[in-house]
Parts: structure tokens; C-alpha cells; sequence
């Protein structure tokens, strides 16, 4: 689920008043800087948004967590506490937590409050619960909050509209935003990889493509590589049941010439092998129509760079180039491009480079 992390931590980056007021539910809020999210303790930890805001004659922190299924390392209450006494014990300011639940199914029996029930020693810490299919999202569309309409489509959709009208609406009005052309790239491209928590793959490239967007979400946006391995994987796992199917229509025809007890048994055998050899030879063929030809190492490779240089000086970004073309290790550099999109600073990113290097 890192890529849905990825995006929501860039987003509110990206445009931090919309989501302060969001959370908050209020307009009347100064942002005075975006926090490095590391906290330097006894072990470090990251929480996901820290926000340093100006609201009713006093700075807070708002911090939010975005959750795309239920917390499997602590329980959210937990964790959620800890990130709090921690903020308040570095930072020494009134902290304003937030968790943003993106998935339908997710964060059902989070109450929002860490509760140690002991008589003598009562510990209480509360925090605010979002859960995004509870949000109106009409309201989204039609206001002023450009940088929540990537989260539009996980939210409440009109009554009597269909999911797909309200996909469809909610790309349409993306799209609508006035932005340089890569940057409203990233946005539909954030966009359709965070549908993926609550729509068919195939339900959001088909409209895509029936907008006349993907070409430019393919070609602009630093997330592409997220859809290009999501239809590689698609490609396999159709081609695989595809194959399948087939392979076992072949060998229960075969079993019946043969005869209907050594038949049977010996076509499912060979129709389920066939099957799978064809599923995968079909799944690999649609896979590299879809950017294996173009490498995923050599794609997040690419990412990293283009994400540096647009949020950086890309002369300056440009001095980590020969470091990242040599990295080999998948999971290393999808840890480089999600330091990329969310670090303020170059020096940040080397941090993160440097580490276990």
C-alpha cells in the first residue's frame, strides 16, 4: 500500500491549507511551515503530515496519518498516542491529530481515543477519526479545495448516482483545475491510482482513455510507474484465469474422445498446465505492452530524479544521478522515491540515500 501513502503525503505537502482546513472543518487558519515528519528520539519515527498552523491566537501542530486498512504493526489508539506525547514532548505545542482513512472497509471500530481504564491511573488521549466514504463528496467537487479532489472519488457519492458517473465527474472536474500541464498530470494521475481502493482497474483506464487523458497522465505524471506495474499485473492475472479457462475446456473435450473417466482425469490435468502456461505467456505479452519493455527499475529510477528536480534545484538535485542509476534493489528505490515526494529538503534525501548505503 506504499503508493497510496506516497501520493496522500505529497499531496497535503503540495496544498496543506486544503487539508488543515478540512480536518479542522475551518477556514480561519495561517500556515506557517510544513514540519520534517521525522521525530528524533530514543528510535526514529515518521508520522505522515506535520503542519505548523497559527488558529485562535496560537501556533499548533495538526498532524495527520493517512490509513488505507486497519494498523497491523499497533493499534491505531496506540500508535496515535505515541505520535502525540512524542510532538508534544518535542515540539512543546498543542498538537491537533487526525487519522484519514482511505479504504471504505477501514478504521470501522476506531473511536478516536486511547483510553488506559486503570481507577489510580487514568491516561486519556483523543484524536479525530475521518473516514472518507463518510465524506460528502459533492461538496469536495464544487468547492475550493483543488487539493482534496484526488481523494473525491473514495468519498460519498450523490444519491441515485452511479459509481461510475461519479468517477467520471470527479475526473472531469480534476481535470477542470487550472495547472501546468505535469502538474495536473500528477493529480489525475494520483487520482486514479488512489480509485484503485475502491474501483475495478479496468473501470478507471477505460474512462481515463474515454476522456482522452491517459496518453498524458502516462506521459507527464511521476506516478505513471504505479499504473504501468498495476497493468503488468493486471495483464498476468488475466491472462493466467484466461489461460486457465481455456486449458480446462481442452482437456475435459479431449477426455471425452478418450473416454469419460481417463479422459476427464487426464485433460483437467493437461488443460490446467496448458492453462497455466498460456495464462502466463499471455500475461507477460500484455504486461510488457504496458511498460515492462521500459524497466520498473529504470521507471522508479527516472521518478526519482523527475521528482527531485521539480521539487528542488534540478541543478543542484542532479548531484544524486549517478548514485541512483547504480541501485539495483527494487524495494531500496521505491524507500528513495517516497523519500523523494515527501522530504523538504535535498539534505533530507541524502539522509535517506546515505542509509545503509
Amino acid at each position: 500500500m506504499a503508493e497510496y501513502d506516497t501520493i496522500s503525503k505529497h499531496l497535503i505537502q503540495t496544498y496543506p491549507a486544503d487539508f488543515v482546513r478540512f480536518t479542522l472543518g475551518r477556514a480561519d487558519v495561517e500556515i506557517r511551515a510544513i514540519l520534517d515528519p521525522e521525530i528524533p528520539r530514543v528510535e526514529t519515527r515518521l508520522t505522515d503530515s506535520l503542519i505548523r498552523v497559527w488558529i485562535d491566537g496560537e501556533e499548533v501542530l495538526v498532524h495527520t496519518e493517512f490509513q488505507t486498512t486497519d494498523s497491523r504493526d499497533a493499534p491505531m489508539p496506540i500508535r496515535m498516542a505515541s505520535y502525540i506525547i512524542r510532538l508534544i514532548e518535542y515540539y512543546g505545542l498543542p498538537v491537533y491529530s487526525h487519522v484519514i482513512y482511505l479504504r471504505p472497509d477501514a478504521g470501522r471500530r476506531d473511536e478516536g481515543l486511547y483510553l488506559q481504564k486503570h481507577p489510580d491511573y487514568p491516561v486519556v488521549v483523543r484524536y479525530k477519526v475521518i473516514r472518507l466514504n463518510e465524506i460528502d463528496g459533492q461538496d469536495i467537487v464544487e468547492g475550493d479545495h483543488p487539493g482534496l479532489l484526488p481523494f473525491a472519488p473514495l468519498m460519498k457519492r450523490p444519491a441515485g448516482m452511479t459509481s461510475e458517473e461519479w468517477l467520471r465527474q470527479c475526473i472531469r472536474r480534476t481535470d477542470a483545475v487550472s495547472l501546468a500541464q505535469a502538474e495536473k498530470a500528477n493529480f489525475l494521475g494520483g487520482l486514479a491510482v488512489l480509485s484503485g481502493l475502491a474501483y475495478d482497474p479496468n473501470t478507471i483506464t477505460s474512462i481515463i482513455s474515454q476522456e482522452g487523458l491517459m496518453d498524458a497522465i502516462m506521459r507527464e505524471s511521476s506516478f505513471a510507474q504505479y499504473l504501468k506495474e498495476l497493468g503488468v499485473k493486471q495483464g498476468i492475472e488475466q491472462g493466467i484465469e484466461q489461460g486457465i479457462e481455456q486449458g480446462i475446456e481442452q482437456g475435459i473435450e479431449q477426455g471425452i474422445e478418450q473416454g469419460i473417466e481417463q479422459g476427464i482425469e487426464q485433460g483437467i490435468e493437461q488443460g490446467i498446465e496448458q492453462g497455466i502456461e498460456q495464462g502466463i505467456e499471455q500475461g507477460i505479452e500484455q504486461g510488457i505492452e504496458q511498460g515492462i519493455e521500459q524497466g520498473i527499475e529504470q521507471g522508479i529510477q527516472e521518478s526519482i530524479r523527475e521528482a527531485l528536480a521539480v521539487r528542488f534545484d534540478a541543478g543542484v538535485a542532479g548531484q544524486f544521478a549517478d548514485r541512483i542509476a547504480v541501485i539495483d534493489d527494487l524495494q531500496r528505490l521505491k524507500q528513495l522515491l517516497h523519500a523523494a515526494v515527501q522530504v523538504n529538503n535535498l539534505a533530507a534525501f541524502q539522509r535517506v540515500l546515505d542509509a545503509e548505503a
